[in-house]
C-alpha cells in the first residue's frame, strides 16, 4: 500500500511538472502562424459556411465567398472546429490548452506501455523523462498537427500490447487500433507509414500464436478488418475531391497545391541540389512563390560545378534567375523551367551527392539539428560571434537531444541483446510490437530521405519510441518484459 501511495505521488509529480513546462511554452513561446492559421482558417470556414476552403471575402450582397481546397487532410481541422465550437472561435489559447492535455496523456501512455514491456521499474522514469522533454513540449504552443500525432503513435503501440494482452481476435483493443491508425492518417499523410508498420506486425502476431485447429485467415480477419477501417476512413474525403475538383486524390499532394495550381518541380529539384539545412529551408525554400529570395542566402555549393570558370558562369545564371524572380515573387512556368535547367547541371556535375549525400545529410539535420526552431533564435545559430549566449543555449539543446536519442537506441540494444539469451526469463513479451516500432522509425527515415526541405519537426515522430525503448535501461537484469505472459488463443 505504502509503495502504491509513493508510486502514484511521484506520477502526479511527474505530469504536473510537465503540466508545468508545456504552460510555460504556452506562455512565452507561443507561435500561432503559418501553417496554424491554414489550418485554422479552414476550419472557422468549415463552420460557418460548410465550405472546406480559404478565403472569407463577403460581397454586397452579405454573401462569403469560400474556394475549396484540399491541400490538408481534414484530420486537424476537425480537432481545431470542435475547439472552436466549445471554446470560441479562433481561440488558440483554448486549442494550446488541449493540447498540452493531450500531449501529458501521451506521456502516460509511453510510461504504461514501457511497463508492460520492461516491467513495472520502467513506468516513473519514462514517464519522467517523457515529461519533461523540451522538444516535445514545445510544439505544444503551436496550433499543428505533431501533438496530435504524437498521441496517436503512443496510443496506437499501447493498444497494439493490449489487444495482444487480451487475447487478440476481435477485442475492443482491435478497434481502438484501427481507429488511431486512421484518425493519424488524415492528420498527415505520411502516418500511413505508422499503418504499415503496426498492421503487419500484428498479423505475423496473429498467425504466429493461432491453434493448429484455426484456419490462417481466421488468424488474419482482424487485421483485415482494422485494415479495411483505416482505408474506408478516407473514402468520405476521396469522394469529396472527385465531386468538387474532379481529381483522385485520397490524401493530400506532395507539395500542397490544389487542382489547376502547377507544383514547383523545377525549384524544388533545385533546392534539393545543393540544400540540405534548416536555414536554407527558412531563407530559401519557403521564401519561393510570395517572397524574395537573396543570391546571400545561397551557398557556395549552389554554384559549384566542378570548375571555377564553370561555378563563376552558374553563379551568374543564379543571381539574373533570382533577379526576376523577385522582380514579380511570382511563380511561371519559365521561371520554374530554368530553375529546372541549373538543377539539371547541378545533378550531371555532382550525381553522388545529390542523389545520396544531400539527402542523408538532411535526414541528419532533421534528426541532429538543435531543436529551436520554435525559438527566437537565430536559425544560423553557430555563430559564435554574434549571439554567443544562443549559440551556447543551441549546442546544449543539441546535446539533450542526442541524449534523448541515445537513450532510445541504447535501450533498444539492450532489448536487443537480451532478447538473445538462451534463459526463458529474458525471452520478450511483445517482439513483434518492439519491431514494429523499429520499422516505423525506418520507413519514416526512407520517406525523409526523399524530401526537398530539412525541417527537424518531421522526425519528432521519433520520440514516444524513444522514450519507450529507454525503459529498457531501467528493467530488472532477470527481466526484459511482464512477468505474466500476456494470454493467446
Amino acid at each position: 500500500m505504502i509503495r502504491e501511495k509513493r508510486f502514484w505521488l511521484y506520477a502526479g509529480a511527474a505530469l504536473v511538472a510537465g503540466l508545468l513546462l508545456r504552460l510555460w511554452f504556452i506562455a512565452h513561446l507561443a507561435v500561432i502562424q503559418g501553417d496554424s492559421l491554414v489550418y485554422g482558417t479552414i476550419a472557422r470556414n468549415w463552420l460557418q459556411t460548410g465550405v472546406y476552403g480559404f478565403g472569407h471575402q463577403t460581397t454586397a450582397a452579405g454573401l462569403t465567398i469560400v474556394r475549396p481546397t484540399l491541400i490538408r487532410l481534414p484530420g486537424y481541422p476537425i480537432f481545431l472546429a470542435i475547439c472552436f465550437r466549445l471554446f470560441g472561435m479562433e481561440n488558440y489559447r483554448a486549442v494550446l490548452y488541449v493540447q498540452a492535455a493531450a500531449d501529458l496523456l501521451t506521456c502516460w501512455q509511453a510510461a504504461a506501455l514501457a511497463g508492460r514491456l520492461f516491467g513495472k521499474r520502467a513506468l516513473l522514469p519514462v514517464l519522467w523523462l517523457a515529461a519533461l522533454c523540451p522538444f516535445t513540449a514545445n510544439y505544444v504552443a503551436a496550433p499543428l498537427t505533431e501533438t496530435l500525432v504524437l498521441t496517436t503513435i503512443a496510443l496506437a503501440f499501447y493498444a497494439f500490447a493490449r489487444w495482444q494482452d487480451a487475447g487478440l481476435g476481435l477485442n475492443t483493443w482491435l478497434w481502438v487500433v484501427a481507429f488511431t491508425l486512421a484518425y493519424s492518417l488524415l492528420l498527415r499523410p505520411d502516418q500511413g507509414l505508422l499503418a504499415a508498420a503496426i498492421l503487419p506486425a500484428m498479423l505475423w502476431r496473429s498467425l504466429a500464436t493461432r491453434k493448429p485447429s484455426r484456419s490462417p485467415f481466421a488468424a488474419a480477419l482482424p487485421i483485415i478488418a482494422a485494415a479495411l477501417c483505416v482505408i474506408l476512413t478516407l473514402i468520405p474525403w476521396t469522394v469529396r475531391n472527385w465531386s468538387t475538383f474532379h481529381v483522385f486524390q485520397p490524401l493530400a499532394p506532395r507539395y500542397a497545391n490544389d487542382p489547376g495550381e502547377p507544383p514547383p518541380l523545377g525549384f524544388a529539384r533545385w533546392y534539393r541540389s545543393w540544400a540540405f539545412e534548416f536555414a536554407s529551408t527558412d531563407e530559401v525554400y519557403w521564401n519561393y512563390n510570395g517572397d524574395q529570395i537573396q543570391l546571400t542566402a545561397l551557398p557556395p555549393r549552389a554554384f559549384d560545378l566542378g570548375s571555377p570558370a564553370a561555378s563563376a558562369d552558374l553563379r551568374d545564371r543564379t543571381a539574373a534567375l533570382l533577379a526576376d524572380y523577385n522582380a514579380t515573387t511570382t511563380v511561371t512556368p519559365a521561371i520554374d523551367a530554368r530553375f529546372a535547367a541549373l538543377a539539371a547541371e547541378r545533378f550531371h556535375a555532382h550525381p553522388v551527392l545529390c542523389y545520396l549525400g544531400l539527402p542523408i545529410a538532411r535526414l541528419l539535420d532533421m534528426v541532429l539539428r538543435p531543436r529551436i526552431e520554435m525559438m527566437p533564435i537565430p536559425d544560423e545559430w553557430w555563430r559564435w560571434t554574434q549571439h554567443p549566449a544562443q549559440t551556447a543555449f543551441s549546442a546544449a539543446y543539441a546535446l539533450l537531444n542526442l541524449a534523448c536519442v541515445a537513450l532510445g537506441c541504447a535501450g533498444f540494444y539492450l532489448w536487443r541483446r537480451r532478447s538473445r539469451l538462451p534463459s526463458p526469463s529474458h525471452s520478450p513479451a511483445y517482439p513483434e510490437l518492439i519491431l514494429a516500432m523499429a520499422a516505423s522509425l525506418l520507413l519514416r527515415c526512407a520517406l525523409l530521405l526523399t524530401l526537398d526541405n530539412a525541417e527537424p519537426r518531421y522526425t519528432l515522430e521519433f520520440f514516444p519510441i524513444l522514450f519507450i525503448w529507454a525503459g529498457a535501461l531501467f528493467a530488472s537484469n532477470r527481466q526484459s518484459g511482464p512477468s505474466v505472459a500476456p494470454q493467446r488463443r
